[in-house]
């Protein structure tokens, strides 16, 4: 029902030591046509992000006659002896940011997306359980999801919310799907299990939003949509 990190993310990845001088990294951001890569040990285990942000960053802090630590314009947030730093690296464990935020493969697409947005990058390497690099997943790694078609969004909503979790024959509700929204049609049993629909469907991959048409059998109760789960794009008309 929800793809994985280790289903999206790309495994050839292109890898940086903490030795690799600036301007092979440089080479290796613009041979591949990428914009960070992570920084390994000699046990490929994580230990830094190198961006194309950073590399520049490099640059700028340095003068225009090549010597570092003469500033015309330090970072907002960084000391001028911060900047003084960078501007004199050399080598990637001096320029990467450190520590790195990773995900394992087994994590959902959601939640590796929230990791991102809270961190504010845009790769995540993907480590083993023994923290050793085995992937890279970037924003559009993590975007493929949306790429699914409607009809298989469909298929998953039926089989995954309407008979598996809620146990009803896949006629009991009517499921249609429009650019990634869904619209649940039908009656349900009790109000937990129209909240359940609903949250259900909101886990399944390429869902953009839900359009709560259930109704609850006479003697269950008034299904209130406002006591269920909530998120972004919900419509209860």
């Amino acid at each position: 029902m929800t793809r994985i990190v280790g289903e999206v993310m790309t495994r050839e990845v292109v890898e940086a030591y903490r030795e690799t001088p600036f301007k092979e990294l440089v080479r290796l951001l613009d041979r591949h046509r990428i914009s960070g890569l992570p920084v390994v040990d000699h046990d490929d285990k994580v230990v830094g992000v190198i961006s194309g942000t950073d590399l520049i960053r490099r640059q700028a802090g340095r003068s225009t006659d090549g010597r570092a630590g003469r500033l015309r314009f330090p970072w907002p947030g960084h000391s001028a002896r911060h900047v003084a730093a960078v501007a004199g690296a050399t080598t990637a464990a001096e320029l990467m940011s450190t520590p790195a935020i990773t995900v394992h493969p087994e994590q959902r697409i959601g939640d590796a997306a929230r990791v991102m947005e809270r961190h504010g990058v845009e790769r995540l390497p993907v480590v083993d359980e023994e923290d050793r690099l085995i992937g890279i997943a970037t924003r559009r790694d993590l975007l493929r999801v949306f790429l699914r078609t409607d009809d298989e969004i469909r298929r998953d909503v039926l089989d995954e919310v309407v008979t598996r979790g809620l146990g009803l024959p896949a006629h009991d509700v009517a499921v249609s799907v429009r650019d990634g929204m869904v619209t649940l049609e039908g009656v349900a049993e009790q109000r937990v299990d129209a909240a359940l629909a609903i949250w259900l469907t909101y886990r399944i991959d390429g869902v953009i939003g839900v359009v709560n048409r259930l109704n609850v059998r006479v003697g269950a109760g008034p299904f209130s949509p406002s006591k269920g789960p909530t998120g972004p794009g919900r419509e209860n008309p």
